[in-house]
């Protein structure tokens, strides 16, 4: 058993790695001391952003598992931090695939079968589409500044991103966390977003089958989409939703507005058990 260890008033166990869909994944649990197994609480499953691991969620996760009383699970995806290497480039249906099979096979290996996707950004969207095809194991959704579609500020925001990446110190901040992969890591992004290929990408027409609660979070000054798509999504979605635009925010609620995404997000998970 991986040694636990207290922090913030959450006590959770270090990094360790789960096989899943034939590969190796590095995860972390936390368990805060509000869960009650009486209340059978859902796990919450934290979900990165598309340049993202478990570390660049600092200690949010910590937090809004304690807040809500409930168990969580964060990964790095394959390709991601710690996690198995990924060659060669995203296919055109790169959140398909994770969607689909590695993250169902993480579930799986973990035994949840009670789950809250929080997913930020790509994390979002592959939230949705799991939903959308394995909706049993999940039990809510919470997406923060989620695409399903591709548009216009889309595109020019990742063009600024890629010249921030080629002449600030982004890619100094980045080697933080995916170390001599950075480089690989940030173009298989960009250039996937950025491909011919990929402009027509949408995912509006499958979200239909989304029968669990959703928190759809997005800051108005979100740099990489507009109210659109969370209006698409909640347009879209057969279960209740519930839409948080925040003011004064970008792409990153949980950090820019971190106080205002804890309160929705606590208050919509504790509604759920």
């Amino acid at each position: 058993m991986a040694k636990r260890f207290k922090e913030n008033n959450a006590v959770y166990t270090r990094p360790f790695d789960v096989s899943a869909a034939g590969c190796r994944l590095r995860v972390k649990h936390i368990e805060p001391e509000s869960a009650s197994i009486s209340m059978d609480p859902p796990t919450l499953v934290f979900l990165h952003e598309g340049l993202g691991c478990i570390e660049m969620w600092r200690d949010f996760p910590e937090i809004l598992c304690e807040s809500a009383g409930c168990y969580g699970l964060i990964y790095d995806r394959k390709g991601y931090g710690g996690s198995e290497k990924y060659d060669g480039p995203w296919p055109v249906n790169y959140l398909r695939i994770e969607s689909l099979l590695y993250l169902p096979a993480l579930l799986q290996a973990c035994s949840i079968d009670n789950a809250v996707l929080v997913g930020h950004s790509d994390g979002g969207t592959i939230a949705l589409i799991t939903a959308a095809s394995h909706g049993n194991p999940v039990r809510g959704i919470i997406t923060e500044a989620a695409h399903i579609f591709v548009e216009k500020i889309t595109i020019e925001g990742i063009h600024k991103t890629v010249q921030a990446f080629e002449t600030t110190s982004l890619k100094e901040k980045l080697a933080r966390y995916h170390k001599k992969n950075t480089e690989t890591v940030f173009y298989r992004w960009a250039d996937r977003w950025l491909s011919p290929e990929f402009r027509n990408w949408n995912i509006q027409k499958e979200l239909h089958s989304i029968t669990c609660p959703l928190l759809l979070i997005q800051g108005e000054d979100d740099e990489y989409g507009t109210r659109a798509q969370i209006e698409g999504i909640a347009g879209q979605a057969s279960g209740p939703v519930h839409v948080k635009l925040i003011p004064d925010c970008g792409h990153t609620p949980h950090f820019q507005a971190k106080d205002t995404a804890l309160s929705e997000m606590t208050r919509f998970i504790k509604a759920l058990f």
